[in-house]
């Protein structure tokens, strides 16, 4: 009885095992655009069209779309329907990712409040701290940042 009640114990915690392998390796790629666990909203569900008018907006979660597999929100109809005429030209680069880490080739949230637009595209960066760090470079963070993507998130 004691052997069949150690070989039952043995097999669980090979169930466990394989069961926690198997959900650590479906985080082990990450998405390519940086969502939150709690509500899968693209650039914390700010209106990422408004960051173009110089003036970012939190979206309406009535006016919104899924975009490669991210939910994008809007505080206008027109600005949803430009985005969806041209989703790529509005998307932040990298996905949302901090722009400051992809160049130090890892992956950190990007946050709403700390951004910048060079050339047509947006950037986020993690914080204030790093984003004042991103401005001493910009073009080279870029450049390093461009090089690191999309590779880094197989890692």
């Amino acid at each position: 009885m004691r052997k069949l009640r150690l070989n039952i114990i043995v097999l669980i915690g090979l169930c466990f095992g394989a069961l926690a392998l198997t959900a650590l390796s479906a985080f082990a790629k990450s998405d390519q655009i940086y969502t939150s666990w709690r509500n899968q909203q693209a650039v914390g569900g700010y209106d990422v069209v408004s960051f173009f008018s110089g003036r970012p907006m939190k979206g309406d979660s009535k006016i919104s779309t899924v975009w490669n597999g991210a939910l994008w929100q809007f505080s206008t109809q027109g600005n949803l329907d430009a985005f969806l005429d041209e989703p790529q030209k509005y998307a932040p680069a990298y996905g949302g990712y901090c722009a400051w880490a992809l160049a130090k080739n890892k992956l950190a949230k990007g946050s709403p409040k700390y951004w910048t637009l060079k050339d047509e595209v947006l950037y986020l960066n993690f914080n204030q701290k790093i984003q004042t760090r991103w401005l001493n470079d910009v073009e080279g963070f870029i450049i390093k940042g461009d090089n690191n993507w999309p590779d880094i998130l197989g890692k």
